[in-house]
């Protein structure tokens, strides 16, 4: 027979209502009660019932993931942390994809949002920062987190210092001997290409290397616009010796290229990207890349965002952490190749 919520009460000796206060994880239980009443619910199995608990609630326990964004790797890493996150507090997840450009965008959220009753949605970029959607919104009164929004100002969410990240790559070629160093950019509306592209400018600038706009090209975080983009610097007259791309999807992409070119890497030519996901390890050589902790960014976004849902000022930004992946993709710059080319 199924656990009812009754005998988790009974088990613990406490009412039902303090037995859904604590799963529920509200203020104004004490803790000795609080353990009690986990205790019961562990040792009996208990699993909520979610069509009770949105009756009881007026909540649907349920939560949606928004996101147009080309990278299945990324957005794969955001999902498991959500789940994550949404199996420690009893709830659903909901994946709602939606396109950035389209006429009906908004029309298109409104459905989601209409028909999947979500308590709140978990936001990724570019959506982070699509005025019509912020506005829309707040209209509607409806709870939402941000995964690297550009704007920050009384948002909740998580972001990365990405622009130092990059400062500390570009330190990283430079000591290999690197000068020429071209950037490959990520989508144009997404905040991420513009601190990316920041922390390019000024890891070349501390390095004393002047910049090139020459050497900058733009993706959109695609795979198949990172081999474009690296056919078109590795044919130039002079070409780099590096190549970093915005994110690992791009830099695989340019990887394949070089390959096919001929060229070695890092013999030939070093590359590195941005987000340590699964395809950096998977390629070969391995990738040389900024780990961004993007399952626990999922993870974090979603518990500040059940925080905003039980109280109307609960959430708040958090900035996670972030660590070089030093790997075979990037090398000492080989000085006799350079000059000859």
């Amino acid at each position: 027979m199924r656990v009812r919520i009754e005998d988790v009460a009974e088990a613990a000796g406490v009412s039902m209502k303090t037995v859904s206060r604590v799963l529920n994880q509200e203020p104004n239980v004490s803790e000795d009660t609080r353990k009690r009443v986990e205790a019961a619910a562990r040792k009996l199995q208990y699993r909520p019932n979610p069509s009770a608990r949105s009756l009881a609630g007026q909540r649907s326990f349920l939560v949606a993931l928004l996101y147009d964004n080309p990278s299945s790797n990324y957005l794969m890493e955001v999902q498991a942390g959500m789940l994550d996150a949404c199996i420690a507090q009893h709830y659903n997840l909901m994946l709602a994809p939606v396109t950035y450009g389209e006429r009906k965008f908004l029309a298109h959220v409104d459905e989601i949002i209409q028909h999947s009753r979500a308590d709140g949605l978990v936001l990724t970029p570019p959506l982070t920062d699509h005025p019509g959607l912020m506005k829309r919104l707040g209209q509607l009164g409806i709870p939402y987190a941000n995964i690297s929004p550009k704007l920050r100002g009384g948002r909740i969410g998580v972001v990365l210092d990405e622009e130092r990240a990059v400062r500390e790559m570009m330190a990283h070629l430079v000591s290999l001997g690197h000068r020429r160093i071209a950037h490959i950019k990520g989508h144009p509306e997404h905040g991420a290409s513009q601190w990316r592209l920041n922390g390019y400018r000024d890891g070349l600038a501390a390095a004393g290397i002047e910049f090139d706009p020459g050497l900058v090209v733009e993706g959109d975080f695609h795979y198949d616009t990172g081999a474009i983009c690296a056919q078109r610097l590795l044919l130039m007259d002079n070409p780099p010796t590096a190549i970093f791309a915005a994110n690992d999807d791009m830099a695989a992409g340019t990887i394949r290229t070089a390959s096919e070119m001929g060229l070695s890497i890092p013999g030939d030519v070093s590359v590195c990207g941005f987000d340590d996901t699964p395809i950096s390890r998977q390629i070969y050589p391995p990738l040389t890349t900024v780990r961004q902790p993007t399952r626990e960014m999922g993870r974090l976004a979603t518990n500040e965002l059940f925080k905003r849902i039980k109280a109307p000022d609960g959430g708040q930004m958090i900035t996670a952490g972030y660590e070089l992946q030093l790997r075979q993709s990037t090398g000492p710059i080989d000085k006799g190749r350079a000059r000859r080319r």
